[in-house]
C-alpha cells in the first residue's frame, strides 16, 4: 500500500533516560505506534539540548552526557495520528509533543507494502 498526500508529523521530545515500567520510554512509544498500525516511527538522538528543566544536556562533557535529547517522529494520516495521541497522554509525563502538517510525497515499503 502506498501513502501520499496530506499527513501529520507527530514529534515527541523526551530524554534518553526517560522510562516506562523500567524500559526506555522511546521503545514503548515505538512499539505502541507499531501496534496501532501507524505508518512508521523513528527515534533520533540529539547531541545537545535543553528543555523545560532548563538544564543543558550534551555529549561534550562526560558528567552531563546523561539524559540526552531524543525525538520520536511518527508520520501518518491525520486521523490515525490524532487517534494515537491519548496513548502519549499516558506515557509522556515530561517532555513536549508537537504536530506539524506535512505532505507525503513518497512512502513505499519493500514490495510496495505498508
Amino acid at each position: 500500500m502506498e501513502l501520499s498526500g496530506p499527513a501529520l508529523r507527530l514529534t515527541v521530545y523526551i530524554g534518553d533516560s526517560d522510562t516506562w515500567h523500567h524500559k526506555p520510554l522511546y521503545t514503548e512509544i515505538v512499539h505502541r505506534a507499531h501496534a496501532a498500525g501507524l505508518a512508521g516511527a523513528s527515534v533520533f538522538q540529539g547531541l545537545e539540548g535543553f528543555g523545560a528543566s532548563n538544564h543543558i544536556h550534551t555529549t561534550r562533557i562526560v558528567s552531563l552526557s546523561q539524559d540526552l535529547p531524543l525525538a520520536v517522529v511518527i508520520i501518518d494520516e491525520p486521523e490515525r495520528v490524532r487517534a494515537f495521541l491519548p496513548q502519549l497522554d499516558e506515557l509522556v509525563t515530561e517532555g513536549m509533543v508537537t504536530l506539524d502538517e506535512v505532505e507525503i510525497v513518497r512512502y513505499t515499503g519493500r514490495g510496495g507494502e505498508r
